[in-house]
């Protein structure tokens, strides 16, 4: 999931900047630029992303265009949300090549949305490489790959170490339970002034955290069946627990702060500028805290969420580079040789990802945040060691999840109409946070009728 933010950009920095990317975002949708070579226009940031992200995009670009002096890349900003990707999808205003979410993908072939690259991801030779379950989000009913899974993530319990330090926790001890999780928000509201906890709410985010609630705390809101249709599951008792939960928080507590529409980009705001003790959302946003949001890197620190009931684990996702379905043979033989370069190379290949950290790190930017394999675990961990001169994220202020989230068991996305369920439990997540007196019995009744209609179009 993403949704918007803006950091303001100031200062000679940011000048340079443009003037090295002076075609982002404005570049005319052309197939060749004056001097023959093929334009090609790739994602980049979503708007707000700092100076320092487009000083290392600029040095990853010039490396790729002298090893392809056949391609012209064109960084064009990009961000995947929920709510309105279907509309620049239909008017064609999408970059030639951009990521989409796990959850995406599978729609979005069934539907020709997606570029076939069977071909090309078995010419490069890893096909066999990717974890296979993560492959399986790319790929059709015929054993077509549509695309290239590029990153994971695990939900993780993101936390503000000063708020801890000054509500009397331990920074270096995060909560293992629920009923801790609730026990410490208490704790930073009643001594900082601050939300103890907060939760995502809009923007098909709701939806998205209550899923991954669920699945914590050993439900499903989803089932698939052997016929390929999937039944609505949403009215559980996992789900109920969850509900109550923030109902407590809100109501009985009076932990859970004042805002109750945030979404991804701001709940980041909120959680940077320090007025959030904890959240939950994927592992790796560390790096769009700090690229984004100006967090301080001192005050982070990250634990697994806790889990707990005989099915119990942890939502995990991440995104996949493809290829727009409207752009002719050249330029798809130009996007694969950008996303094998500067998405899989450095997943696979040593020199690739020392190359990728040291420029990365040269800029300022985050290496080493944790993250999930796409490939195979020993794979990844391997990558880590070649990479290790560069890394500067703190990954000691990580421990408690780099430590733990291999003990737990990885639960995928629901595959069926997922944003549009999203959306329909934002409302219950809202109603919740909002109504004293909410009947979520009630709420959940509605909703899983409702998914179900959407899950049976």
């Amino acid at each position: 999931m993403r949704s918007p933010r803006k950091v303001l950009l100031a200062g000679a920095a940011t000048i340079a900047v443009v003037g090295a990317l002076a075609g982002c975002s404005t570049s005319p949708d052309s197939s060749s630029s004056d001097d023959g070579r093929v334009q090609l226009r790739v994602a980049t940031f979503p708007p707000g992303a700092d100076a320092a992200a487009y000083e290392a995009f600029a040095a990853q670009e010039k490396q790729f265009e002298s090893e392809h002096e056949n391609i012209d890349i064109i960084g064009v900003e990009y961000e995947w949300k929920g709510p309105t990707f279907a509309v620049q999808l239909a008017g064609g205003s999408l970059p030639d090549v951009f990521t989409v979410p796990f959850t995406d993908t599978k729609t979005l072939l069934e539907n020709g949305q997606l570029t076939d690259v069977t071909d090309a991801v078995k010419k490069l030779g890893y096909a066999d490489k990717f974890n296979p379950v993560i492959l399986d989000g790319v790929t059709s009913s015929d054993g077509k790959i549509y695309g290239f899974p590029r990153q994971a993530y695990a939900m993780g319990l993101h936390y503000n170490r000063d708020l801890f330090e000054a509500a009397g926790l331990d920074p270096d001890k995060p909560p293992t339970t629920w009923d801790e999780v609730r026990s410490y928000a208490k704790q930073i509201s009643e001594k900082t002034g601050k939300a103890g906890f907060a939760q995502m709410a809009a923007g098909n985010t709701g939806g998205w955290q209550l899923t991954a609630a669920t699945v914590a705390r050993g439900g499903r809101t989803q089932t698939d069946e052997t016929d390929g249709s999937a039944t609505s599951t949403i009215d559980n008792d996992a789900t109920k627990a969850a509900l109550q939960f923030l109902h407590d928080l809100r109501w009985e507590d009076g932990s859970f702060g004042s805002k109750f529409d945030l979404d991804w980009g701001t709940i980041n705001q909120e959680f940077a500028a320090g007025n959030i003790g904890m959240y939950v959302t994927g592992s790796d946003v560390y790096t769009a805290l700090v690229r984004d949001f100006g967090l301080t890197p001192d005050v982070y620190g990250l634990g697994v969420v806790p889990t707990e009931g005989e099915d119990a684990g942890t939502l995990g996702g991440g995104d996949v580079a493809v290829v727009s379905p409207t752009i002719d043979d050249a330029k798809k033989d130009a996007a694969v040789a950008w996303i094998d370069w500067y998405y899989m190379q450095k997943l696979l290949d040593e020199d690739a990802a020392v190359a990728d950290a040291k420029t990365l790190a040269d800029s300022g930017q985050a290496v080493g945040t944790p993250l999930l394999p796409v490939l195979s675990r020993d794979l990844y961990e391997e990558s880590l060691t070649w990479i290790e001169p560069y890394i500067n994220v703190p990954r000691e202020q990580m421990s408690s999840f780099i430590d733990n989230i291999w003990e737990q068991t990885p639960v995928g996305e629901p595959k069926k109409k997922t944003q549009e369920v999203y959306a329909l439990l934002d409302s219950v997540v809202q109603t919740v946070l909002t109504q004293e007196n909410a009947d979520i019995d009630a709420l959940l009744t509605k909703a899983q009728t409702d998914a179900q209609a959407l899950l049976d179009q």
